[in-house]
């Protein structure tokens, strides 16, 4: 992917060193190491990583510091977070662009680095959830060690790969945007849990087809791509399908269980949004046939 000499966001705030020296929990502070335990507990397990550091701190109801540190920019010196920063910065130019052709206006989201564990209008953001969009803040959260994970775990290397996971979160925003998350939740809160969960398979595959938008935008606007790239972004879709993370986690597949997709949804909303380049192709609420 070709990124050299395209400019970078300012809306991309790093936490990372705040993030290092402890987390303090009902008045007290617990070390890196603990919070590696809760962690990793959380990621193998299915455990809440409050539940195991209010374990190891020996309290009651663990009290989390909802205060953001404070937030600057990346090292001069640091290129993923500068390919993070110039990734943010082609979706901010799409989505103006698109927001604009249909007389609306587009409200950047903020971009931020963070390690182990940090504050969210959402609650507590942990690195073991993988990056996420949280709609009370506007905010894209990302541990920048999710692309390792995402190379070695998930055998999704590349950065078209990397570059497609900020643009399915930006996504999220722009879903936030138009009312369709809002939508979304209040129509779950009717419904059991199998249609919620449906609901929410909808709305992730919007999330990968926008990607695919703005992949195809920044594309055409900046050639950046480069043979192999779209490949190496639908490998990634792939490799975080439901199916194959239930097959890989459980050793069977449930699919009324699904949130995000099959790996084949995924794939094909993407390449969707791509292919076409259109926003509105990326009606996944009334499609028949996902």
């Amino acid at each position: 992917m070709r990124m050299d000499g395209q400019r970078e966001s300012d809306n991309l705030e790093d936490r990372r060193s705040a993030g290092s020296s402890g987390l303090r929990l009902g008045g007290g502070r617990l070390s890196l190491g603990a919070i590696i335990i809760a962690l990793v507990a959380s990621y193998f397990l299915g455990i809440n990583p409050l539940t195991v550091l209010n374990m190891l701190g020996g309290g009651g109801l663990p009290a989390v510091e909802q205060n953001a540190p404070a937030a600057h920019r990346p090292p001069a010196d640091d290129e993923t977070a500068r390919f993070v920063s110039q990734v943010l910065a082609s979706t901010e130019d799409t989505w103006h662009q698109v927001f604009q052709a249909s007389g609306k206006q587009y409200r950047e989201p903020k971009l931020v680095l963070f390690s182990g564990v940090t504050p969210t209008a959402c609650g507590t953001g942990q690195s073991a959830m993988g990056p996420f969009y949280c709609p009370g803040d506007q905010k894209v959260y990302i541990d920048l060690q999710f692309f390792d994970e995402l190379k070695t775990r998930f055998k999704a290397p590349g950065e078209f790969a990397q570059a497609y996971v900020i643009a399915h979160e930006v996504g999220h925003h722009v879903q936030n945007l138009l009312g369709i998350s809002e939508q979304v939740q209040r129509a779950r809160q009717r419904v059991g849990e199998a249609e919620g969960n449906a609901l929410s398979v909808r709305l992730e595959l919007q999330a990968d087809c926008l990607a695919g938008v703005w992949g195809k935008r920044t594309d055409t606007m900046k050639k950046v791509l480069e043979p192999g790239d779209l490949e190496a972004a639908l490998n990634a879709a792939s490799a975080i399908g439901d199916d194959r993370l239930q097959q890989q986690a459980r050793g069977r597949i449930v699919p009324e269980s699904f949130t995000h997709g099959s790996s084949a949804q995924r794939m094909r909303w993407f390449k969707r949004g791509f292919e076409s380049g259109d926003m509105n192709q990326c009606n996944t609420f009334k499609a028949a046939q996902l």
